[in-house]
């Protein structure tokens, strides 16, 4: 294969220009993965936000969209009653691709690569998955988490069953994916794109003489971001009194995040909304302590990531993949859980020494600077793709 043109496909759940980690993670990936000039990448996913029906990235990167909707908040559907659809998806078969990838099991996108992959009578494409989390799904509402428990334990199954190789982003979703399928299956973590942080910061946080406290991602139940708040009006008032906690991004909870900052909000507690993708590097870059509050079930959070780069000192609980990257006394706080009371401490713990705030704020950056770059990701999944290949 090694002088072949290999054609590979990506069906991910969501993709640029929305927001999250997962969006950033296949742009980077296929950014670096499409300088080698062998591969000609193809990304199908849902529309939205409502984009461009076709695009061009990376030079060699072509990005369709198709009509879809949002069956609940960070749940996109097809919109299986619309030709655009059918016609969109059947023109994939005249395309001879030799690699599906799909990107989490809980996407109804994932199952779509399934079936373009397997589900047919003649040339089937060897079936990459990608898995991103490692639990069931967790959000605000009891009913939507049992039924994406079902979703997973019958079509979650099948994508890893079917899949020709699993691969996991973290530790802990390795081990959530031997729940399904018991394979050998390597680990490969995301890189950071280094290139996207040598810019001047142009969104500008006005809160000189303030010690910057920051989270950045999708404002639902499995961020603990509620955690992070009551925590941080858990602090003295002579310790708040010198502090601002940002948070950037949207979700399911953002209006009762907002309700639960009380009087502190757009006092001492700023909630931004959504960012665009350099303005939300940009807050990082101004931040001096980033939170991490992440209840168990995530990968390996890019927030946490980027937010390590932009040398924020960092308190973290555990999950989502934190507990990999976050050696505690060395390059940040890593606290046993993500109560109140642990982010509290943490958080007082740095607030209170500027000097320890400042050398974990050099270690975080070392720490991704050593283990995460790009280049050395995407030779770890080429391997992949040849063994694959053979």
């Amino acid at each position: 294969m090694v002088n072949k043109k290999i054609k590979l496909i990506i069906f991910p759940g969501y993709f640029l220009p929305h927001i999250g980690g997962l969006e950033t993670h296949i742009d980077e990936f296929t950014k670096y993965l499409s300088k080698n000039k062998k591969y000609d990448i193809t990304i199908f996913v849902p529309n939205i936000p409502l984009s461009s029906e076709t695009e061009i990235i990376h030079s060699n990167v072509k990005i369709i969209r198709y009509p879809a909707f949002e069956a609940v908040s960070n749940f996109p559907v097809p919109k299986f009653w619309s030709l655009k659809f059918w016609k969109l998806f059947f023109s994939l078969y005249g395309d001879n691709f030799d690699l599906v990838m799909t990107r989490t099991r809980f996407f109804t996108n994932s199952f779509l690569g399934l079936v373009f992959a397997k589900f047919k009578l003649w040339n089937r494409e060897k079936l990459i998955h990608v898995e991103h989390g490692s639990s069931y799904v967790k959000v605000e509402s009891s009913f939507t988490n049992f039924i994406s428990k079902v979703y997973d334990n019958i079509f979650g199954r099948m994508i890893f069953k079917f899949s020709d190789k699993n691969i996991s982003i973290s530790n802990a979703v390795w081990n959530f994916v031997q729940k399904f399928d018991t394979r050998d299956s390597p680990i490969i973590r995301r890189g950071v794109d280094f290139d996207i942080y040598s810019n001047n910061i142009n969104y500008k946080l006005d809160y000189s003489g303030k010690t910057i406290i920051s989270f950045v991602g999708r404002l639902y139940k499995w961020k603990g971001v509620e955690n992070s708040i009551k925590a941080f009006l858990s602090l003295s008032a002579k310790i708040r009194k010198n502090c601002v906690f940002v948070i950037v991004g949207d979700g399911e909870d953002f209006d009762r995040l907002s309700d639960l900052c009380g009087d502190e909000l757009n006092k001492s507690i700023f909630m931004l909304g959504n960012l665009k993708f350099s303005d939300a590097i940009d807050v990082l870059k101004q931040t001096d302590i980033y939170v991490h509050s992440a209840y168990a079930g995530g990968g390996l959070s890019n927030s946490l990531l980027q937010a390590m780069y932009c040398s924020c000192a960092i308190v973290a609980s555990p999950n989502e993949g934190a507990n990999e990257v976050v050696s505690d006394g060395v390059n940040g706080v890593l606290l046993t859980d993500n109560s109140v009371e642990s982010l509290s401490s943490g958080l007082k713990e740095l607030v209170l020494d500027s000097s320890l705030m400042g050398k974990y704020s050099i270690c975080a950056k070392d720490t991704l600077e050593k283990d995460f770059d790009w280049r050395v990701v995407v030779e770890k999944y080429e391997k992949v793709f040849d063994e694959v290949l053979k």
